[in-house]
């Protein structure tokens, strides 16, 4: 079946082109001039002034979860804690049979200094365990401390931090690693509900031009189980049709003697035409706002340097024998310190082997040449660069200045020469990547989005690190597609027609409007997948 996409204009390499992409058999046989090419088309998709897109693959995702977090007690719509105790009770109320009431999506600033507390929610009959939105921590209620047994003399984790009063007792929010203290007690899902999370996630995915993803979790973290067994299944059952890689999970407790576990697990994966397990995903440090994002000096307000999750000294052993193995290394790294700890660690590595680090908050500005030197991928999430309350309240007058100005510097990684792939972090904010690319540009919050009537939310948030719309949109397609080595991400003869299209041209609004553009089509292998109505 030949398919011939006209009536717009395309996004190539070579730039926003007034031409149309034939396709033919799921791939993309010729890109030109409309006459050229109409007498070889079976079928034509009319662009009607939109714009054709190459599918988007976002490089850091976490859909399993989101699947799973969408069919729980799901936060992530409302704001404020009068509407969150009404989400919960009326979730509680519509579950009566439910042992736990799990779920999560609360936002840090919708509490003084970032923490609820088990109060609020101790009118549950039932222990309740709360992820928050960025995933970094748990808001429980006594019932659920009273099951784990936690109590003002339980220590604190290595790699967490049990929040406490005055007094020394725990107030019902659990850092980090504490948050397994909990959440490893709740009921597991089925493999069957796993797998239909990740099929439901790929739904919303495929309706926002996303046709592949690396996911940056695949093992068990945080009260979540282990989705390689679900990736697996969805794979070779045909129940996954997105292009996916996995980042399997780096053992924070463990040394080099994972390696030959991680080896059988990548190896289970071979073979699989959808998936692959290829990277590894070494979680450096955590968040700003509960003061566990290492950083190089301390915190203005509490003191501290935040936490480095894998000993500096021993990362660059284990990061050089998964090198000597060809696995990527993803990383997650916020603050500064630990953005330089990841660089330190690709001294000496294989840019062959497109490693990258996400998040990517706070970097020193000597820090910044060093990706393009070293190869290193720069891995954008753009819709956190923007003035809201987490940012304004919270972030900024822990960092002080000169360190609040060194977020997120796209501009100046991208002066350097390196090289951008992106993603969203779903479900800790929005999966739409045409919202990231609003940001990225813009640095000002989507029209569309929770925080776009905060008082501050249209004022540019660093504006000296704009990058420009062309930019944003290869990171999200050919860059993001080049990290997880996938053919896709790029129109041109020859590649996999995973192309998306667009219900108007980003590139001929006023750059404050690109937050308004829709995917009206998304296509895997020439075949429609999601098609808005």
């Amino acid at each position: 079946m030949n398919i011939l996409f006209r009536g717009g204009r395309a996004f190539t390499p070579k730039g926003v082109l007034a031409e149309a992409v034939l396709v033919r058999d799921g791939v993309i046989a010729a890109v030109g001039p409309e006459g050229d090419l109409s007498r070889q088309a079976h079928e034509t998709v009319d662009l009607d002034g939109g714009l054709l897109v190459p599918g988007f693959t976002d490089a850091h995702i976490h859909p399993v979860q989101a699947g799973l977090e969408r069919a729980k007690c799901d936060l992530s719509e409302v704001f404020g804690l009068e509407a969150y105790v009404e989400k919960i009770a009326d979730y509680a109320a519509s579950n009566p049979d439910k042992e736990w009431i799990d779920g999560g999506g609360w936002d840090m600033s919708a509490f003084p200094g970032g923490l609820p507390h088990r109060d609020q929610i101790d009118f549950l009959d039932r222990p309740a365990y709360l992820i928050q939105r960025d995933h970094h921590a748990a808001w429980v209620n006594g019932r659920a401390l009273e099951r784990a047994g936690i109590t003002r003399d339980t220590p604190d984790p290595a790699d967490g931090r049990i929040e406490r009063d005055a007094t020394g007792e725990p107030t019902g929010v659990l850092h980090e690693g504490a948050m397994d203290l909990v959440g490893l007690l709740t009921p597991r899902p089925a493999a069957q509900d796993l797998e239909d999370a990740l099929v439901e996630a790929e739904r919303h995915l495929f309706s926002l031009g996303i046709t592949g993803w690396q996911d940056a979790i695949v093992g068990s973290y945080a009260g979540s189980d282990d989705q390689l067994p679900t990736y697996l299944a969805a794979a070779r059952s045909g129940r996954l049709r997105a292009r996916v890689v996995g980042a399997l999970w780096w053992d924070r407790t463990r040394g080099l003697d994972q390696v030959e576990d991680l080896l059988a697990r990548r190896a289970a994966a071979e073979g699989l035409d959808r998936f692959r397990a290829g990277s590894v995903k070494i979680m450096q440090d955590g968040i700003t706002e509960n003061f566990t994002a290492a950083t190089l000096e301390p915190y203005c307000l509490c003191g501290g340097t935040g936490l480095s999750y894998v000993d500096p000294g021993k990362l660059r052993e284990y990061v050089a024998e998964l090198d000597r193995h060809g696995f990527q290394v993803h990383f997650h790294a916020i603050g500064e310190r630990a953005v330089r700890e990841a660089l330190d660690s690709f001294e000496g590595t294989d840019p062959a082997n497109r490693h990258h680090i996400a998040h990517l908050q706070i970097i020193e500005p000597s820090d910044v040449p060093r990706f393009a030197a070293l190869g290193v991928t720069a891995n954008l999430q753009p819709l956190w660069a923007t003035h809201h309350a987490q940012m304004d309240e919270l972030t900024l007058p822990y960092l002080g200045e000169p360190r609040s100005s060194w977020q997120y510097p796209f501009a100046d990684l991208l002066a350097h020469g390196t090289r951008f792939c992106a993603g969203s972090d779903w479900p800790v904010s929005n999966a739409d990547p045409l919202q990231g690319m609003h940001v990225a540009v813009n640095r000002t919050e989507p029209g569309s989005s929770v925080h776009a009537d905060y008082p501050t939310a249209q004022t540019p948030f660093l504006p000296g690190q704009r990058i420009d719309l062309a930019t944003a949109m290869t990171a999200y397609t050919a860059g993001s597609a080049w990290i997880n080595r996938s053919p896709a991400g790029v129109i041109e003869p020859g590649r996999p027609a995973d192309l998306v299209v667009l219900d108007r041209d980003p590139f001929e609004l006023p750059p404050d409007e690109i937050w308004t553009t829709r995917v009206r089509m998304t296509f895997v292998d020439g075949v429609a997948v999601h098609e808005s109505r």
